[in-house]
């Protein structure tokens, strides 16, 4: 069975949860070989291991610390001239998406962003993706070189397939480029103990119907109670009433939770581009005609100061 690279995305070791969720889509289209880089590399074998990874190819070179995608591109592009893999997978972040465009353009192969499903076919990998504002779902393979495919997180379940997750060190040449962005200083964000936007399982999001940020209270709250990321509108961040980070849309951060919950949302093109994809969607807008109710799975109109109040006093109470 051909091998298939599974590049690793963690923080000094501890693997993120959308890298798990590669591996599973992998071992559908070949057995991954997992490319871990920078500090704490090689403490992401056992982790990738359990999850199926029968190599793990490793290289804590400080380079990848001290300068910006370049040396990554580097190193995946060794990792492929020694694996000679049937597909290059990556998660759909910001640093992920532009090192697959790199590497795709290095070794002259077609690049797929954002698919939501990988599955196995005559000619190769086939993707599927939702695009033009997930009006359309498309289903896509590439047809030069190595495929070169970036997948958003929660687009498929981690499964545990414990395997041998063999480590091995990757050499690596740095070409000319690759110390020519260097990092100069790092300050960590601050943490607000909620899962990150793009990789929550569920995620509460409000918008120009808080009518206000001292009102984001009421979101933060039900987020909470149910574990959730909290996400804001393009209105609401435009307002100043939540940080752009947290924005979710078209030109904001996609998410594909298993729930999303609208909290005053109207439901405009710009927002649906970010969130359509989601597995269940529940929408609270006194609006009845609210575009957001064409999409939703649930609906309630009412008042969100009344309803969203409710809601997470309820879910408090049935978890005890």
């Amino acid at each position: 069975m051909a091998e298939v690279l599974v590049y690793v995305d963690h923080v000094d070791g501890a693997v993120r949860k959308p890298t798990l969720e590669l591996l599973t889509l992998a071992r559908r289209i070949g057995e991954p070989v997992a490319v871990a880089l920078g500090n704490g590399a090689a403490d992401t074998a056992a982790a990738l291991a359990e999850h199926g990874a029968v190599k793990v190819l490793t290289d804590d070179a400080s380079e990848y610390a001290d300068y910006l995608v370049v040396p990554k591109v580097d190193a995946l592009q060794a990792a492929v001239e020694a694996v000679s893999p049937a597909a290059v997978l990556f998660p759909s972040s910001t640093e992920a998406k532009e090192v697959a465009a790199r590497l795709a353009l290095r070794i002259g192969s077609g690049v797929i962003t954002d698919a939501v499903d990988i599955e196995a076919g005559d000619s190769g990998p086939v993707a599927t993706q939702s695009v033009f504002a997930a009006s359309y779902t498309t289903k896509t393979r590439v047809s030069k070189g190595t495929p070169v495919i970036t997948v958003k997180p929660n687009s498929a379940a981690v499964e545990a397939a414990p395997a041998a997750g063999a480590v091995e060190a990757l050499s690596v040449t740095f070409s000319a480029a690759a110390t020519g962005t260097k990092v100069t200083g790092r300050t960590p964000r601050e943490s607000t103990g909620r899962p990150e936007l793009t990789e929550a399982a569920i995620v509460v999001s409000g918008g120009r119907g808080v009518n206000g940020a001292e009102n984001f209270g009421i979101i933060e709250a039900l987020a909470d109670s149910l574990g959730a990321a909290v996400g804001a509108s393009r209105a609401a961040v435009d307002a100043g009433w939540y940080p752009h980070t947290n924005q979710v849309g078209q030109t904001g951060k996609s998410v594909s939770p298993q729930l999303y919950i609208a909290s005053g949302i109207s439901g405009a093109i710009q927002h649906r581009a970010g969130m359509q994809t989601s597995k269940t969607i529940v929408a609270v807008n006194k609006d009845a005609e609210a575009p957001i109710f064409d999409l939703v799975d649930y609906g309630v109109v009412g008042d969100l100061f009344e309803v969203v109040p409710q809601l997470t006093e309820e879910i408090k109470t049935r978890k005890g």
